[in-house]
Formats: C-alpha cells, structure tokens, sequence
C-alpha cells in the first residue's frame, strides 16, 4: 500500500474529518504539536511544516495510520481521517484544511453543539450453559443427519445391488438417486417452514433456542444440491418455495445463500452477480439481527457485493461492482451509485443488451437441466459408486459376505493402492480437461458477440467457468513460478510474462480463461477475480480483460473488462477499479470508489536490489527449488490425507456385517473429526509448535518461503465448522488466540499465531483477518487484535497491525488498513475505513440517503 500524492485529485467530500479554530497562535501550536508527533513516528528530530508526508519524509501508509491513531488520543489535537491525509500531505496544508471556513461556524457551534452519535448497542452475552448446549444440539443434529444418511445409504445400495444386469442396475440407481435428490432439495424447504415459518424482522442471541432453528435451517440451505444449479431458473424457483418474493426473468449468479428469505424481495428483470451477498440477516453484537432487502424491477448488482439489512434498491437501478449498501440506504428509482457505502456516480455497469428470452425458453433449460441430473449426472454417480464398490478387488472382496477376514497388511495394501489410484486419476484427468475443454469451447462461444441466456452456448460457458475454477492446482502452484506455466496452459494470454516467482497467489477466479492478458512484471495477489463476461437478465457476452506490465494487484479485487488501468499501478486490496476517465499509469489506486495514491515511496523499495540482475537469477533459482519442495510435500500431504480416508473406508467396510448401517454414520463423523486434527497438526508441525513474529523482509528471502508453505495447509474444512462454537475451538488449536462464547459465522483467519480474537467477538460471513501483505518484492507481517465484544460486519477485510478496542464495531465491505487504531466503542466502516457513527445502526440513522419510492410495491410486477 502506498501513498497519495499533493499533485493527485481525491475524489469525495471536500469537508475534512475534524475541524478546527482559524485563529493564528492556534494553528501555529497545532501545526507544532502536528509535526512533533509525526517526528517521532519517522525519526527524525524535526518535521518542516512544507515537508511532503511521503516524497520528502519517507512515510508511507502504515506510519501515517498510526499518525492518526496517536492524533486521536490526544484531546486537543484534531484527528484526520486517512483520507485527509492523502489530501493534504503536508504539516501546513493538512492544519490548514482542518480549519473551518469562517468564525461563524466556530460561534455556531458554541450554541449549537453536534449531537452525539448513540452509543452501539451492548453486547449480547451469553451463559456458559446456553454457549455448551447449543454446541451439544448442533453435534447432535449432524450425528443423526450422519444416522440417517448411513441408512438410506445401505438400503439404497443393497436394492441396487439385487438388480440383474447393467440396465436394471442403471434403473435402479435413476429411481434411488432421483428419489434422494428430490428428498435433498425438499427436506430443507420442510424444515424452515416447520421450524421458522416466515421471516420477520427482529432480534435473537446467538447460542439460544432461536438461533439454533436459524443455524439449522441455514446449513440445511448450504449444504443442499440446489446450490449447484445457481445461474438457472431452477435456482429462482427454489427461493420462491422457501419464502422469497422474485419477480418474473431474475437471474441469480451469487452463490452466497439468502437464509431468510422471506424479507428478500426482487424486482422483474433483475440480475445479480457472482460473490455477492444478499442473506437478510448479520450478527451484530452477540445477536443475529433480520431484515429486508428490496429490489425493485431491472435493478443490476455487481460482484463483490453486499446487501445489508434493511437496504433498498428502485427500479431500474445499480450498484456496482466491490460496493455495498450499509443498513439503512437505499438507492432511488434509475439511479447508479458504487462503493463502500455507496454513493451516487453516472457510471452505467449495464453494459450489454438484452436479448430476447421468454419464459418458454426459461423453463426448457430448467426442465433440460433437471432432466440431465436425474437422468444422466445421478444414475452415473450413484452406478459408478456401485460398480466401483463390485469391480474393484480391494472393496468387492470386502463386501463378500463369503470372504474371510483378512489381515492388516493386505488392508493398507489395498489402501495404497486405491487411494493412489484416485488421486492420481483425479489429477490426470482434471489437467486433460483443464487444457481441452476451454479451447473446445472457446470455438462456439466468441468473444464481443452477445449470446442470450439459457440455451446452448450459456450452458458450454458455464461449464467452462465451473472446470477452470477448480482450486486444486492454483492452491498447489499458486505463489510460485511454476502457476504462470499452469494459467497459461488453461488459456491466460501470459506470452510477455516476466518471472516473479510469486507473480500470482493461489486464489483467482475468471469466468473464461480465453480471455485473461497479463502483461510483464505484473504480479497478483490472492482473491482476483477476471470479470470479463457481462450479463443483463436475458443475455451475456465474453470480452477480453487486460492487466498492463509492472502492475501489482493485492487482496480481494474485481477486475471488470474496460477497468481503466495500464502500465505500472498499484491496485490496493479490495480496491474498485475504474470504469472511467483517462486510463491511469504509473500511479497507485486505494478505496472504493477509488482515488490515486503515489505508485511507491522509499520506504518501501529497500529490497528494490534484489529484484535485477544476477542477484535475480541467484534468488529466484532458490525460490524455485524450495516452492518446489513445498508442493512435493503438500501433494504427499493431501494424497496421505486421501489414503488415511481410504483405510478408514476400508477397515469400516470390514465392520459393516458386525455393526450394520451405523457404520456409516461413524465413518462420516470420524472423517471430520480425522480430517480437521490432521490438518491441524501438519500446520503446527510446519510452525514447529512455535508462534510466527512481525516480520519485514524480500520474497526472495528463505523466511518468506516458509510462510508461503504454510499458506498451503488446506484450511477449506473450515467452513464445516462455520456457527458452531467448534469454529473458536479449531481456531485455538491452530495457534489463534482467541476467547470464549465467540461468533464465528465464516471469517478467514490467515497467520493464526499473529492474530488475537477477544472474548464474545462477533464475526460475520466472508470477513477475513489478514495478518500480512505483499507489496510488490516486500513481505510485511504484524499482530492483529480486536479487542472483546468486537463485531466485523460481512465481508470486512482488516488488515496487519490494526487493534480494535472493546466493544468497536466495523461496518459490512469495509477495508480496515494496517496500522489502525479503532477506539473502544466506536463505529467505523468504509473502504478504506473511518470512524461513521452511524455504521451498524438502526434504519433511519443520520447521513443515511433518501429512500427509494416505488422499490416494494413494484418489485415483483
């Protein structure tokens, strides 16, 4: 992250932070007291009132977010946002800013004093008890899901194993396989109506009754195989039968699950992209809060996207892309706003014409779909499980009521052997059809032409995009050279790529490979997602997406197709990339919506030597050979993980004719529970039981190495655990520190050991705690701490070396930059954040924008 410059415009409110007397002697002390403060943060015995922040002192963003948090301890002092700093990056201009326009507003303020902001609501706290019995109810629940499932399991197999022949044996598998998936879509549906009923706005504590028929009916939703037809109108129909009102021709590309849906309501025509969230509810403060979310009719919402409670959207209008509507807001009629929180922008992110898609044609693709899962994609699943269980010596002798018992030895044999069949297949075949399906594709769905949805060419192209999504070889090469060989095999344009050794990370996602350009010296970090298809509710298009040479894109970006970069920028962490105005070089782009920074400054060109030249090569050829052991060691580690399931499966097929079906239910519960200690232990073992430290160094130092092994223990599981008090549990036993009766209802902790979680924390789906950064050659690490009874709205992002005092609370979307401070108590949000008293509070709270008319009584005209 780098820093702005006095030359570089700031979009936004011209009115500072905090403002301050005009008066002469007063400034003049200010301006002292300013300068001190900042001397003793960049070493130096004097601060000159004219001396740049950043090209003449040689801060950057870090040193300056913690100018600002020291300014707010000190009564007397004003305390600039971020944002002010950029603005004015000098002693003088930034006092000068501070101060108000006339005297007047100083008397005015004297008889008019600001109201306070309302305090944020108090913790809800839960007994010990009500925390240990809902974590005893949820075990429970999955033992008798686990039950339950183990018995149809075995009937189900035991009737298709009485069939004759291969037909009755394929007739056998579409009846029991239709009937099962029927049963799997419905059950869910049943159960919320049974145990919920309708959705209404309210309250309840997490760890009570009430939460525990909410968690029930939300992992229900999330782990149902509707989840999979996402981007069909089968997906819109299910909604509709658990309770949510959607107009006529909506398409839902997200697959974030709404779980009350009865207060979600969306508009005729209306699309919404990949990576949003729309739930209609949030955990705030030790309690799990509903409320609506309304769109009216042809309203867009972009990717990476939040849709808090309580918002609102008029007909015909959008949201763009990495953007979010805070509690409270609404967007009026036709009308476009963009970033975190939203704010209006004469940006058009609709951008392709509709094609002309009746309900006709809507539901054939959705018959043709359910038609292809009962027919072809289950029979040939539940079959081959059975011909594999028939065919293969090493199971079928097993299941041979008349085989003896045989010995231990020849059960790992055959374990070995199985488990290295499976992986190495799945391996093989996967890289064929990585290479081959993408390019066969690619000669019926072409780039600039506009397809309409649901037909042939939509159906080729999501399943392109499903395939090439796999995370298996991103995780596996992923910050090494050898992912760029990878990319480009699946299709990236990467002919001009010039060798970084971590030039991307091991999350991306693109919609087609065909269609991604690189351009040399770029290097990405984790969580890129490549946005080059467009889609209106009736049509889509493939266009060509570009990211120039010597860029340096960090955490959590999507890059739109026309995104106004070239040569040579800096993308910051969950920035939003332009879509207007002249196209940017040479500069740095922070926040959402975003505005220019310097490209880099001094401090951060320390190892600038190592990145040239023969030290270069000598470097790199290291990093090359120890990635290389890294994913000789993580592909050995995931294939014994594989093995060790097998030999379970195994040793419980032996035990099937002694205990029965049960067996089943204790294979699935020793798998989660074998499956997270291993995983556990190899990361612990990888740290050698010892706790990482804040560190500064080169990528092309042997310290950075290790941690990017360590970003390679897979930590997917996880999301199991996801509302459980387990979740807090495995986070402790992965070196967090972290305290008790915490939410965690799906945030991402990177460097465990660095982070520090305290008690009734309350963290949200998709929020991530990021205990380091990579800018460009530079690794940078530090502690994380949020302090008790802290809330991390959904999808926050906080990076290294912030604290959050007690009882703080961080807005959905915001981006929390290194080095902040946030004061106990306070309400901060934004991208990047600052202090908004009005985050997280009830609807209607000041600042907030006027509501949109027409939005609920025209959503599902």
């Amino acid at each position: 992250m780098v820093e702005q410059s006095s030359e570089v415009p700031i979009s936004g409110p011209e009115e500072p932070a905090v403002s301050l007397s005009d008066t002469g002697p007063a400034r003049v002390e200010t301006e002292n007291k300013l300068a001190a403060a900042l001397a003793e943060l960049v070493g130096t015995e004097h601060v000159p009132a004219e001396s740049h922040f950043f090209t003449d002192l040689g801060a950057n963003s870090l040193v300056m977010a913690q100018f600002c948090a020291r300014l707010r301890k000190i009564p007397d002092l004003p305390s600039p946002s971020i944002r002010d700093i950029y603005r004015h990056p000098t002693i003088r201009s930034l006092t000068a800013a501070l101060a108000p326009a006339a005297p007047a507003l100083a008397d005015a303020a004297d008889t008019a004093p600001a109201p306070e902001a309302a305090p944020p609501p108090p913790v809800a706290r839960a007994s010990r008890l009500s925390h240990v019995l809902c974590g005893t109810a949820q075990l429970l629940a999955f033992l008798v899901y686990s039950l339950v499932s183990g018995f149809v399991t075995a009937a189900g197999y035991e009737w298709i194993a009485a069939a004759a022949g291969l037909f009755e044996i394929y007739l056998r598998s579409l009846l029991f396989g239709g009937a099962g998936l029927i049963a799997l879509c419905a059950f869910p549906v049943v159960v919320k109506w049974l145990l919920v009923g309708r959705w209404k706005p309210g309250e309840f504590p997490v760890w009570g009754p009430a939460y525990l028929r909410f968690w029930l009916v939300k992992v229900l939703l999330h782990a149902n195989p509707m989840v999979f037809l996402v981007g069909t109108p089968l997906y819109v129909l299910y909604l509709r039968a658990l309770g949510a009102r959607i107009g006529k021709g909506v398409t839902i590309l997200s697959r974030s699950v709404p779980v009350c849906t009865d207060l979600v309501t969306i508009g005729a025509g209306t699309v919404i992209r990949k990576d949003s969230f729309f739930l209609g509810y949030r955990a705030h403060a030790g309690r799990i809060q509903t409320g609506r979310v309304t769109l009216g009719r042809d309203v867009f919402i972009g990717e990476k996207t939040v849709l808090d409670i309580d918002t609102s959207m008029g007909d015909g209008a959008q949201l763009g892309h990495t953007s979010s509507l805070h509690r409270g807001q609404a967007v009026p009629d036709g009308r476009h706003w963009h970033g975190s929180p939203a704010e209006p922008t004469h940006i058009d992110y609709l951008r392709i014409a509709p094609a002309k898609v009746g309900t006709g044609r809507r539901a054939w693709f959705g018959l043709v779909t359910m038609l292809q899962m009962i027919f072809l994609y289950v029979p040939l699943a539940i079959g081959g499980v059975y011909m594999f269980f028939t065919e293969v010596p090493a199971v079928g002798k097993r299941l041979d009521p008349e085989t003896a018992a045989l010995s231990p030895s020849q059960l790992i044999t055959d374990a070995l052997a199985v488990s290295l069949a499976l992986f190495c297949g799945f391996v093989v075949l996967a890289l064929v059809a990585l290479y081959a399906v993408p390019r066969l594709i690619g000669l019926v769905v072409k780039p600039d032409r506009t397809y309409p949805l649901y037909g042939f060419r939509y159906a080729a192209h999501r399943a392109t995009a499903r395939l090439t999504n796999i995370k298996f070889f991103a995780w596996l090469l992923g910050d090494s050279s050898y992912i760029v060989h990878y990319l480009r095999g699946v299709g990236y344009d990467l002919s001009r790529i010039e060798q970084t050794g971590s030039n991307f990370g091991t999350e991306m996602a693109h919609e087609t490979p065909l269609l991604v350009s690189v351009g040399t010296g770029t290097m990405v970090a984790d969580g890129l997602s490549v946005v080059n298809a467009d889609y209106s509710s009736t049509s889509f298009r493939l266009s060509r997406v570009t990211i120039g040479p010597r860029n340096f894109l960090g955490n959590n970006i999507a890059y739109p197709a026309g995104g106004r970069t070239g040569d040579n920028c800096l993308l910051a962490t969950k920035v939003m990339i332009p879509l207007d105005g002249e196209v940017r070089e040479g500069v740095g782009l922070l926040g959402s919506p975003s505005f220019e920074i310097p490209r880099s400054v001094d401090r951060d060109s320390r190892f600038d030597h190592l990145r040239s030249g023969e030290t270069l090569r000598t470097r790199l050829a290291a990093k090359n050979r120890y990635n290389l052991r890294s994913m000789a060691l993580m592909l050995f580690a995931r294939w014994l993980h594989t093995f060790g399931l097998t030999l379970l499966a195994l040793a419980s097929i032996d035990l099937y004719g002694v205990i029965g079906d049960v067996v089943i239910a204790v294979y699935l519960a020793l798998t989660l529970a074998l499956s997270t200690a291993y995983y556990i232990l190899l990361e612990r073992c990888l740290l050698r039981f010892r706790r990482l430290s804040p560190d500064l160094c080169s990528i092309y130092d042997r310290r950075f190495w290790q941690i990017e092994r360590l970003w390679k223990v897979p930590s997917h599981w996880l999301n199991i655990f996801n509302g459980t008090p387990f979740k807090a549990l495995v986070w402790r036993l992965m070196g967090v520190r972290i305290g008790s009766r915490v939410f965690d209802d799906g945030c991402y902790v990177t460097d465990r050991t660095l982070a520090v979680i305290g008690d009734e924390c309350t963290l949200n789906a998709g929020t991530k705690i990021q205990c380091h950064s990579q800018e460009d050659g530079t690794f940078k690490s530090d502690g994380i701490t949020l302090g008790a009874g802290c809330t991390l709205g959904v999808a926050a992002h906080v990076h290294y070396g912030v604290t959050m005092g007690d009882g703080s609370v961080l807005a959905p979307d915001s981006f929390l930059m290194k080095g902040e401070e946030v004061p106990p108590n306070a309400q901060w949000g934004g991208n990047p954040a600052v202090d908004r008293p009005e985050a997280g509070g009830p609807p209607g709270a000041p600042d907030r924008a006027v509501r949109a008319t027409s939005a609920t009584a025209a959503a599902t005209s």
